[in-house]
């Protein structure tokens, strides 16, 4: 676990707003079983969707 102390916390504080500002990532990534399992659910759902919107 990370140190917590005053220049630490200032340190994190200058690394941050140098950053480059990204844009949010759509849905989540991973090769966890339960990230999987929620891309799977995801993808099964935007399917469904993607049906429904051709079918009307």
């Amino acid at each position: 676990m990370a140190v917590r102390s005053a220049r630490n916390i200032e340190k994190q504080k200058k690394k941050k707003r140098r950053a480059m500002p990204r844009a949010k990532v759509s849905r989540i990534q991973g090769n966890t079983l339960a990230a999987r399992q929620r891309l799977k659910k995801l993808a099964g759902r935007a399917r469904a969707k993607k049906a429904a919107a051709a079918r009307q």
